[in-house]
C-alpha cells in the first residue's frame, strides 16, 4: 500500500510516544528548569532498564531485549575502559569511537531481523553476535592501547567541520545510515517497535554527544532504554485496538467508540460483495489485498466519519454528530470511490487457495445476508471489480445503540437483496429521502 508520510496517523504514531519522550528529556537535561541529580540518574537508569527488560521477557520481544542490552553493554563499556570519565586517549577513547561505530550498526540488524520469540535456540545468532563483539571492543581496548585502529576515524571530509563534536566522521555516517533505514521500516510496517528503535538509538547518539558518561549522557542512554519500553506497551495497544491486516481500529475500539456516542449520530455498516468468491476463485491472499485496498479508502471517508474492521469483510463506519441525510452523500461518494477504483491482484502462490468444503476461515458467526452466487468481474486487463454495500441508521431509527447497529445491519441486508453496490437508510429515515426526493 502507498504510504502517505504526512497525513495526521502516520505523524502521530511516529512521534508518539517515543519522539514526545525523547523531546521531554531533552528539554529537562538542557535547560535545566529542573535540577537533576546524579543520584536520580542512576536510579532512572536502573528502574528503566529493569522494567524494560521485564516487559520484553513478558511479551516476548528478542528485538527490544536484545536493543536494551546493547545499550546497557555500550554504556558499561564505556564506564569500565575510562575509569568513569571521558577520555581523550587512551583505552576511553578507543572504547568511546567503537562503541559508536557499533551502536547504530547493531539497531540496523535488529531492526532487519524477524521477530523470534526468547527460545535460546532461535536467538543463538545474536547472542553470539553480542559475544563477538564484546570479545572485539576487549581487544581493542587493551590498557597499552593509545588511539583505535585508524577505520574508525577516517577523515572523511576536513577536520575542521567536525570539531565541534566527539563523534567520529565514520559513525556520524554509521549513524545516518540508520536512522534512514529505521525510518524506511517504520513507514513500511508501521510498527511501534520500529518507531521506539529509531527514537532509542537517537537518544543514543545525544549520549555520546555528551560524552557518553556522566549524568546528562547517562539520562539520554536511560531514556532510549524507557523509549524501547513504551514501544512494547504501544504493540500491545496496537495489538489489542487495531485490525493488522488492515490497520483499521477493531472491534474492540469499535465498542470503545459506541460508549462515547452522544444523542445524534449515524452508524454505516459496510461489507464487501461477494468475498467469499474473491477466496474461492483468486485465494485468500487476493482476498486480503482487496480487504486492504477497501480499509485504505474506508479510512479516508469524509464527513467526519471513522471506519472500523468489526470482522472478516464486514468494517463499521461512525459519524459522531451527524444524521442520516448528512452522511449519505459522502458514503455514496465512498461507494462510487471503490466501485471505479482499480484492483489488480499480485500475482501470488497461496497454498490456502484450495480451502476444505464448506469451511471459510473470516467467517466470524455474526448475520448472514443471502448472497447471490456470481464470480467477481474481471477485465480484459487483469483488473477485478471490487464493490461494497452498505446500510445506514441512526438513534431516530431506535433508541439503544445496539439497535441502531441492528437496523443498519437490516439496511445492510436489504441492499444486498436488492443486488449489492448499493447504499441503504433504515426505516423511517428511508421513508423521509423518498419522500424528499418525490
Amino acid at each position: 500500500m502507498p504510504v502517505d508520510l504526512w497525513t495526521k496517523g502516520t505523524l502521530k504514531a511516529l512521534l508518539v510516544p517515543g519522539g514526545v519522550l525523547l523531546l521531554a528529556a531533552v528539554v529537562l537535561l538542557e535547560s535545566g528548569v529542573v535540577p537533576i541529580s546524579a543520584a536520580a540518574v542512576e536510579f532512572y537508569s536502573y528502574a528503566v532498564f529493569a522494567a524494560g527488560i521485564l516487559l520484553a521477557w513478558r511479551f516476548h520481544s528478542s528485538r527490544v531485549l536484545f536493543a536494551l542490552i546493547v545499550l546497557l553493554l555500550a554504556h558499561r563499556a564505556l564506564g569500565f575502559f575510562s575509569a568513569g570519565r571521558a577520555a581523550s586517549a587512551g583505552p576511553g577513547r578507543v572504547a568511546f569511537e567503537v562503541v559508536a561505530f557499533l551502536l547504530p550498526l547493531n539497531f540496523v540488524i535488529l531492526s532487519l531481523m524477524r521477530e523470534r520469540g526468547l527460545a535460546i535456540p532461535a536467538n543463538a545468532s545474536r547472542l553470539g553476535l553480542l559475544f563477538v563483539e564484546s570479545v572485539f571492543v576487549a581487544v581493542l581496548c587493551r590498557p597499552e592501547e593509545i588511539t583505535a585502529p585508524a577505520i574508525f576515524h577516517p577523515a572523511l571530509v576536513d577536520h575542521g567541520l567536525f570539531q565541534w563534536t566527539r563523534i567520529p566522521q565514520l559513525s556520524w555516517l554509521a549513524f545516518g545510515v540508520a536512522v534512514v533505514v529505521l525510518l524506511y521500516r517504520f513507514l513500511v510496517y508501521r510498527k511501534p517497535v520500529e518507531s521506539g528503535l529509531l527514537w532509542s538509538l537517537t537518544a543514543a547518539f545525544l549520549s555520546l554527544q555528551a560524552g557518553g558518561l556522566g549524568r546528562v549522557a547517562s539520562a539520554y542512554i536511560a531514556t532510549g532504554g524507557l523509549i524501547l519500553a513504551g514501544s512494547i506497551v504501544e504493540n500491545s495497544y496496537a495489538l489489542a485496538y487495531r485490525d493488522e491486516l488492515t490497520e483499521l481500529p477493531s472491534r474492540r475500539a469499535f465498542n470503545d467508540a459506541l460508549l462515547g456516542l452522544e444523542d445524534t449520530y449515524t452508524i454505516a455498516m459496510v461489507d464487501v460483495d461477494h468475498f467469499k468468491k474473491f477466496n474461492d476463485t483468486y485465494g485468500h491472499e487476493t482476498g486480503d489485498q482487496v480487504l486492504r485496498m477497501v480499509a485504505a479508502k474506508l479510512a479516508r471517508v469524509s464527513g467526519g466519519g471513522h471506519a472500523f474492521r468489526v470482522g472478516g469483510e464486514e468494517f463499521s463506519i461512525l459519524f459522531p454528530g451527524k444524521s442520516t441525510k448528512d452522511v449519505l452523500p459522502h458514503l455514496e461518494m465512498l461507494r462510487t470511490e471503490i466501485e471505479t477504483g482499480a484492483f489488480r491482484a499480485r500475482d501470488t502462490k497461496d497454498r490456502r487457495h484450495a480451502p476444505l468444503p464448506g469451511h471459510d476461515r473470516r467467517k466470524s458467526g455474526g448475520r448472514k445476508a443471502v448472497r447471490r452466487q456470481r464470480s467477481p468481474v474481471q477485465s480484459p486487463l487483469g483488473e477485478i471489480s471490487v464493490t461494497v454495500s452498505m446500510g445506514v441508521a441512526e438513534p431516530s431509527n431506535a433508541r439503544e445503540v445496539e439497535q441502531v447497529i441492528q437496523a443498519a445491519d437490516k439496511a445492510l441486508y436489504r441492499a444486498k437483496q436488492a443486488g449489492r453496490n448499493r447504499v441503504e437508510a433504515a426505516g423511517p429515515v428511508r421513508a423521509r429521502l423518498k419522500r424528499s426526493i418525490a
